[in-house]
């Protein structure tokens, strides 16, 4: 299938600039309308103020496009039918005509397609509370496996299984480092308790594994995490706390699916009285300065 890039894009790849991929479900189902798509233009000028160029990846009238301009990114913000398109979903929603916005995997396969080395949002999907029981674990996981991309997010979701989700990783042979920490990040709040093995304090450094990786096993991912810093994040209690309402609501209604991250983003929100929100706007943007130093690092390394 073709895939339309963007002008812009397309000669920042063609003249080695710098260019960072970002998923689009935060737009149409992560944030409410206008945080979503203030949110988005915020972290694009965060890109371009580090020294890369953003490719916002989306689906519009059945085309798959790479570098989405603002008036597509205000499109998939507040329309009321938006596909939330898997890497599966891509081909059926093309022939469809659908617009839809790329979930973590769907821009990992774009990305990967375009020849953009790294990708940046704000939390992945992972290992749910209660895989053991209904095997759910996102396409998110082999994604970041399988593509040549440097995925840079603050953790999986807060209502995942962090340790599971780490577990999962090893098992794909995802490096995981940690930025400038010594332990894993918990999404809305800085730590998870969880130490790790790799930590991270420069952009080059990352840049340097990731290519060695490259030559050493071929096309494959790497996810860097990123804390959110303390003054920013959420009291680990007022996450906790957050969650478990929002699980036992969710079971309760019997949500199940691609509409549980919704619901849970939006209950979390409610528990919160909307800081939940606010940490998330700031772990997006601060993911977003992050993972532009590190595709300049790239850049630079080339």
């Amino acid at each position: 299938m073709k895939i339309r890039v963007s002008p812009l894009v397309q000669d920042a790849l063609n003249s080695d600039v710098p260019v960072v991929a970002l998923e689009t479900t935060i737009v149409a189902h992560g944030m409410p309308v206008p945080t979503n798509l203030e949110t988005a233009l915020a972290v694009e000028a965060i890109i371009r103020e580090n020294g890369a160029v953003p490719a916002a990846v989306g689906l519009i009238d059945g085309e798959i496009v790479c570098g989405l301009a603002e008036a597509e990114l205000d499109r998939l913000a507040h329309a009321e039918h938006v596909v939330k398109a898997q890497e599966r979903d891509f081909a059926r929603a093309a022939r469809d005509g659908s617009s839809g916005a790329a979930t973590v995997g769907a821009t990992l396969l774009v990305a990967s397609r375009c020849g953009i080395t790294v990708h940046v949002t704000g939390g992945i999907g992972g290992v749910a509370p209660d895989a053991a029981s209904n095997l759910d674990i996102s396409a998110d996981l082999p994604a970041i496996a399988r593509y040549p991309c440097i995925t840079v997010a603050a953790g999986p979701k807060a209502f995942m299984d962090t340790a599971g989700t780490l577990e999962y990783l090893e098992t794909l042979g995802v490096p995981v480092a940690v930025w400038q920490a010594n332990e894993f990040p918990w999404f809305y709040s800085t730590s998870s308790g969880i130490p790790v093995e790799w930590r991270v304090d420069t952009a080059e450094e990352v840049a340097e594994v990731f290519r060695a990786d490259q030559d050493l096993r071929g096309p494959c991912g790497m996810f860097l995490a990123v804390p959110l810093p303390e003054d920013r994040a959420l009291d680990p209690a007022l996450t906790r706390s957050a969650i478990d309402i929002a699980m036992a609501r969710m079971h309760e209604r019997g949500i199940t699916g691609k509409a549980a991250t919704p619901f849970l983003l939006a209950t979390i929100f409610e528990v919160t009285e909307g800081a939940s929100l606010r940490a998330n706007v700031e772990l997006i943007k601060h993911n977003a300065e992050v993972g532009a130093r590190v595709a300049v690092a790239l850049a630079q390394a080339r």
